[in-house]
């Protein structure tokens, strides 16, 4: 789906991905407007905790909004807002939640047009591209993952793709702050000197030195 979305770009009509967390929505809203940044685009990220601080104008080529499903009335007024105005400048939009736009708890409006364009559900990943997902993005880091590494993330910690990543996010910049290859012993370093962060918990009662 990555490719299919990077094809779009800078997308032609609206995109809406729906499916449970973990499924990998976040990571694909994040590929699209990468893509659309190396297209010389610039991509503007709706942030309900920065409620008018936004703004769509003709040289925005993506507005990128995530989680649409926990938007207050405040974030919503903000967000149909935000879609207007891309609508009235011809900038398209790409959004992700957990249902279809027909059963998100938001206003009538809002859920229309978010079900404007294309609507995609996002399965869970396989083991196998969840593999894939985090060697593609060390690659596009510039660093070796190797088997040993992803064996212990995907064997000891929830397979939730948005926590991996933040977890590989953690251990890219311990690794380039001790000038060192990313390592299982690295890795047990950085987890004893930094407290996981919510929703990075060990699985199936295993420990760290397990």
């Amino acid at each position: 789906m990555v490719a299919q979305l990077r094809a779009r770009v800078p997308p032609v009509s609206p995109v809406y991905l729906w499916g449970p967390s973990g499924s990998g929505k976040s990571h694909l809203l994040a590929a699209l407007g990468h893509a659309c940044l190396q297209a010389g685009r610039r991509v503007v990220s709706f942030d309900p905790a920065s409620v008018g601080d936004q703004e769509v104008d003709a040289e925005v080529g993506l507005l990128v909004l995530d989680n649409v499903q926990h938007w207050d009335a405040q974030a919503q007024q903000q967000a149909f807002a935000l879609l207007v105005e891309a609508q009235s400048q011809g900038v398209a939009w790409a959004a992700a939640g957990l249902t279809p736009p027909v059963d998100l708890p938001l206003r009538d409006d809002l859920r229309s047009r978010l079900a404007w364009g294309h609507v995609h559900a996002v399965l869970p990943l396989s083991e196998a591209e969840t593999r894939a997902v985090l060697r593609r993005e060390a690659d596009r880091r510039g660093v070796h993952l190797g088997d040993e590494v992803m064996d212990y993330l995907l064997s000891r910690f929830a397979r939730d793709l948005g926590h991996l990543m933040s977890l590989l996010d953690r251990l890219d910049e311990y690794a380039m702050a001790h000038a060192r290859a990313l390592t299982v012993p690295l890795l047990r370093q950085m987890l004893a000197e930094e407290p996981l962060r919510p929703g990075l918990e060990i699985q199936r009662g295993l420990e760290l030195d397990a």
